[in-house]
């Protein structure tokens, strides 16, 4: 039987051997783990349901990570209090892999960068973006904060084997387009619940030219369209990213010719436009030609799905020599601390500071309406986040926009919603 990419992994991963038919999509099957995670706001909950399970140690204290980066710095008391109560559990448990100031960063950037996740791994995290880790060829799925509980007393979960949706995308990028408008667009042929418990599996011409980063911006809104996971092949580009960040034996992985999917969504993008996703679904998905000219008060670049170096380079190149409106606040938040040191070193931060942005430090910030640029009631966001539901960056009253980074530095130049064509 021709396996997908998801059923590949998974048959790897089964505690006990199973076979190729066992593997139909809706059965249940039981696997080992490589990683679990957990932030500083579902770590806790894990924390709570694991003493409640009556575990008194994890199944391997190198395969918890740990990452405070929704609330830190620590906004107030509440959030202090937390990583405080993950922190000693850390100390506790002798957890290697915990992550806090200096050395954190937003977790889904972090983890690929440090070698920590990777080619054919099996991965659950009590957090949804968990799935980025399909960018570089892992099965990797959010789960509640029980089950990830369990799966650090265990270190294995068992999951239903989901369908799969193929994305085949051909052509050739245009400039100021990338992973986020082929993910934007999925999203919005399938709407937000298309693919739900079902794999995403992208292929084609255009994703084999994609660089590892536009990826994992793309698998990493795979959950925006329900999926359970997103993924991408590992080609030689994914073992050389996973070689740079220190890991040793990853080979090569892709579906077996003539798998069997539940439909293939097929995108030319060779006249693609820009897109952006309006207020307040990722699913209602525009080009940027039929929004341009909406005012907004803030501009955020970075999160777990564009923050990286690549995305930094493409907003710095928008913005240099120009200045950020009198109306805008342009928020910019590096991934990582490497990320941050790295676009230091290319004189990136001086051109986002020269143009007026604010830089601020490697956390979720307000993607999840945490701190660090909330939304009052009336004004309007363009972000490159992955999220635009109602309330999401703070005031219920407020509307959050969606885009890539070029997008996103134009939009804070021109203070409306720009093509940087137009600047």
């Amino acid at each position: 039987m021709a396996l997908t990419l998801a059923q590949k992994i998974l048959k790897a991963h089964t505690t006990t051997p199973v076979t190729d038919e066992a593997l139909q999509p809706g059965a249940i099957v039981n696997c080992r783990v490589d990683m679990v995670l957990a932030n500083d706001i579902t770590a806790p909950l894990s924390i709570k349901s694991l003493r409640t399970m009556g575990a008194k140690k994890v199944f391997d204290n190198t395969k918890i990570a740990l990452v405070m980066d929704h609330f830190t710095p620590q906004k107030d008391i509440a959030s202090a209090e937390q990583v405080k109560g993950v922190r000693e559990f850390a100390k506790e448990q002798n957890i290697v892999h915990y992550y806090e100031g200096g050395n954190a960063g937003v977790e889904h950037a972090l983890l690929p960068e440090l070698g920590l996740v990777g080619p054919g791994d099996l991965v659950i995290g009590a957090d949804s973006h968990t799935c980025t880790y399909g960018g570089i060829g892992a099965f990797a799925t959010g789960m509640g904060s029980t089950d990830v509980a369990a799966g650090m007393a265990l270190g294995q979960s068992w999951f239903k084997v989901p369908e799969t949706i193929r994305v085949t995308v051909t052509g050739k990028l245009p400039e100021y387009v990338g992973g986020k408008d082929i993910i934007l667009w999925t999203i919005g042929q399938l709407g937000v619940d298309g693919a739900r418990y079902k794999a995403l599996e992208f292929d084609g011409e255009a994703i084999e030219a994609l660089s590892v980063e536009g990826r994992l911006t793309i698998a990493n809104m795979a959950i925006e369209a329900g999926g359970k996971a997103g993924l991408f092949a590992v080609d030689a580009k994914t073992l050389a990213y996973a070689q740079a960040a220190g890991r040793k034996g990853d080979v090569a992985l892709a579906a077996d010719p003539g798998a069997t999917y539940e439909r293939t969504l097929t995108l030319d993008v060779t006249n693609m436009e820009p897109l952006v996703a309006c207020p307040h679904l990722p699913e209602n998905v525009k080009p940027v030609s039929q929004v341009k000219g909406i005012t907004v008060n803030q501009v955020i670049i970075g999160s777990c799905t564009n923050g990286r170096i690549e995305d930094l380079r493409v907003a710095a190149a928008v913005l240099k020599g120009r200045q950020v409106n009198n109306n805008v606040r342009c928020i910019v938040l590096p991934a990582t601390p490497r990320i941050w040191k790295q676009a230091l070193k290319e004189g990136l931060v001086e051109i986002m500071l020269d143009a007026g942005c604010i830089m601020g430090p490697a956390s979720c910030g307000p993607c999840l309406g945490g701190h660090l640029g909330i939304l009052a009631g009336g004004e309007r966001a363009l972000a490159t986040t992955n999220r635009n539901f109602r309330g999401r960056m703070g005031s219920l009253d407020a509307e959050v926009y969606l885009a890539n980074p070029a997008i996103a530095a134009a939009t804070a130049v021109a203070g409306t919603i720009s093509h940087p064509a137009a600047l």
